[in-house]
């Protein structure tokens, strides 16, 4: 099995609640080798803490993972963003959105996101 790209816990912002892999395959209804590959796909993104990996509760909604979160994180990657740098990008203020972009991403904004998101690979 492939490496499933992370980010750091160091550019985690502060007070994220977090998934432990078993939880998100639990809450998603797939098996835990899904979640890797959704992982690896970069449709999640997952952050090492104390050496094991979780998922930014803000990243599911219900059963399912937020719309347009996983075309977001790809446009970021093929942009150059680190894991990192793009678990930051979502969590920070935006005064054009306004807020963060994973809260317009959970109130259906995602193609503002993504437009974004895209402007920031020029």
């Amino acid at each position: 099995m492939s490496s499933v790209p992370a980010a750091s816990a160091a550019a985690l912002a502060e007070g994220v609640d977090l998934l432990p892999l078993p939880d998100v395959a639990d809450r998603l209804g797939l098996p835990i080798s899904r979640v890797h590959q959704l992982l690896r796909e970069r449709g999640l993104l997952a952050v090492r803490v104390s050496g094991k990996l979780v998922v930014p509760a803000d990243f599911l909604d219900g059963d399912a993972v937020v719309k347009g979160l996983g075309g977001t994180i790809t446009v970021l990657n093929d942009s150059g963003f680190s894991p990192d740098e793009t678990l930051r990008w979502l969590y920070a203020a935006d005064d054009t959105l306004p807020g963060r972009p994973i809260d317009a991403l959970r109130g259906d904004r995602g193609r503002e996101v993504k437009r974004r998101a895209q402007a920031l690979a020029f």
